[in-house]
């Protein structure tokens, strides 16, 4: 029975099988040329010690140079198919990992770590291309290569066939014993330089913070640490290096030494011919090289075999939320409407739901405000409203249907979320505003860049809405990059607009005139999540959640009136207003 890894290994392949049955046929080719040359130069050898002819000896070394040409040239074309094949499927492989991480929810990509699934990624998927790449070919050619030259080398004599091979399992010990080590430490050395780099990329995105706290000695001490750390790696890489390849090419040396010892005892009574001989040291020369390289083989292997467990896992991995098989259409047209009847949501190993049993109605075109104390649910509420979480049906509704029996991209279609940390993308800043709808007209572009009041803004950009945007808009302030992440959601159209605190780092002026430009488009359905109630109560309506439950709802007028939730965060919020004022 082929065992699963086998079978994936296989499933890999099939694509690829053309490729890999030529490729095996040239190693074929190739192994079979690798030992008639020494019978060739053998033949020629014994026929020149009774005496030559010079056209003979050039018609004799034209034709070893011809094979020796002709086998350089097939095994080149074999390199290259089997190689390639590798790099196929590490291609193939990294796709298939991309597109399943994008189907993954945010939640589980956030908590398992961005460095772990990169590594997954990419140090993984380059085990695997080894594996099967150079590990496929270096075992197929070392077997090829015994397979061939051990008959041809038994046939010439038995007894100085096994004394030149007998050392050879030496060599193997000795390169699977250096071998381990050197993938450790050459695994040390790649941590180590990609702690190296992370503390590069994170010390230039901070420059700022380090200036300002005056911190580049510690930085310059982290780094030193740091390299210090990569430098005795790769040092460590480097005496284990020197250390193996002397000490093979002294047991090769020894093994060529006992052949010529006993062999030349064999010339000398006449039971060996020079010819002989010389074909017997061409031979024992073409297995050295196939017999030290079988232990990083075999050690390729193992690492390629763990690899592929890592990434047969990550793609193991069923996202939590899924389109449905059977996806209904959206109700045209969309209004917007959002209705949730006891809503709950509970996170994996949460010791209670972040919702409880939420009910309410957004009417179309509404301007609704949510509100309460930090933990009390909004996030999760807009992450629900968007299936980024796990939500169970019959328990939200747009436009009356079930969003469980939406497609996704349907439903984000119809649901434009604005998170408080809105991503910026290191692009132009059009092309950031334009990332939903990349197709979208320039006149488009810039009615939403009015919209989020970001207009004059741009006009103060040095190539306006050409102006390349830092990584994760690290050349904007914390309330350009809001509003353009706002100005984003505005330009897609969508009927439901969801604000998770998208308006934190705007003055309240901007923001009330952002939300005046909100209320006049009423195509449109608004759920403003909000940590501000001066901006909340310029709201149609307000939810109050506590503990993931709504416990109030009304107008800002009714819900300051009387005694709750509500009042008490109105009140501390003038409070402080007072304080700082």
């Amino acid at each position: 029975m082929v065992g699963p890894r086998l079978q994936r290994l296989l499933t890999y392949l099939r694509p690829h099988r053309r490729e890999v049955a030529l490729g095996a046929a040239a190693l074929v080719v190739v192994n079979l040329l690798g030992v008639s040359l020494p019978l060739l130069v053998r033949n020629a050898v014994d026929e020149l010690h009774g005496g030559f002819a010079l056209g003979e000896v050039l018609g004799k070394a034209g034709l070893i140079i011809g094979l020796a040409t002709a086998m350089a040239l097939v095994r080149l074309w074999s390199r290259m198919l089997v190689f390639g094949v590798g790099r196929e499927v590490e291609a193939d492989l990294k796709q298939r990992i991309f597109d399943h991480l994008l189907r993954q929810e945010p939640g589980w990509v956030q908590s398992t770590g961005s460095g772990e699934v990169i590594s997954r990624a990419t140090s993984d998927v380059e085990n695997v291309r080894r594996l099967l790449g150079f590990a496929v070919l270096s075992l197929t050619n070392t077997a090829l290569a015994y397979a061939l030259t051990l008959p041809a080398m038994l046939a010439i004599d038995p007894l100085l066939t096994l004394a030149a091979v007998g050392l050879y399992p030496l060599m193997l010990f000795t390169v699977r014993l250096f071998g381990g080590r050197m993938m450790k430490q050459q695994r040390r050395q790649q941590e180590a330089l990609a702690q190296l780099s992370d503390l590069i990329q994170e010390d230039l995105s901070g420059i700022g913070a380090i200036k300002i706290y005056g911190q580049e000695a510690a930085e310059q001490q982290a780094f030193e640490g740091r390299n210090r750390v990569y430098r005795d790696a790769a040092l460590g890489l480097g005496r284990t290096r020197s250390t193996l390849f002397p000490l093979l090419e002294g047991i090769a040396s020894i093994s060529l030494l006992l052949l010529l010892a006993i062999g030349s005892g064999q010339l000398e009574s006449g039971r060996l011919s020079i010819g002989d001989l010389v074909a017997l040291i061409l031979f024992v020369e073409r297995l050295v090289f196939p017999t030290a390289l079988l232990g990083f083989t075999l050690n390729s292997f193992q690492t390629g075999q763990v690899s592929l467990d890592r990434i047969e896992a990550l793609l193991d991995r069923k996202p939590l939320v899924l389109s449905p098989a059977d996806p209904l259409p959206p109700a045209r047209p969309a209004r917007g409407v959002v209705e949730a009847r006891a809503l709950t949501v509970r996170y994996p190993e949460a010791s209670r739901p972040s919702l409880d049993r939420l009910s309410f109605r957004l009417g179309a075109g509404e301007l609704v405000a949510v509100v309460g104390p930090v933990g009390c649910g909004k996030t999760t509420l807009a992450r629900a409203l968007g299936r980024m979480v796990t939500v169970d049906p019959g328990q939200l509704f747009f436009d009356g249907v079930d969003i469980t029996r939406l497609a996704l991209e349907e439903l984000r279609r119809q649901v434009a979320l604005v998170p408080q940390e809105g991503y910026l993308f290191t692009a132009s800043l059009a092309d950031n505003l334009r990332y939903g709808e990349p197709e979208a007209a320039m006149a488009k572009v810039e009615e939403a860049c009015r919209q989020a009041r970001l207009e004059a803004d741009v006009k103060g950009f040095p190539d306006g809405y050409a102006t390349l945007v830092g990584e994760r808009g690290i050349t904007l302030s914390g309330g350009q990059r809001q509003r353009t992440a706002l100005g984003r959601a505005l330009l897609v159209e969508a009927p439901l607009l969801v604000l998770d605190d998208a308006l934190a780092s705007v003055d309240n002026t901007t923001a009330a005139g952002i939300l005046a430009e909100v209320r006049r488009q009423r195509n449109r359905t608004v759920l403003m999540i909000s940590h501000q109630l001066s901006a909340a109560a310029a709201c149609d309506r307000i939810l109050v959640l506590e503990d993931g439950r709504l416990v109030q709802e009304g107008h800002h007028s009714r819900l300051v009136s009387e005694p709750g939730p509500y009042r008490r965060l109105w009140d501390r919020e003038q409070a402080q207003r007072l304080q700082a004022a």
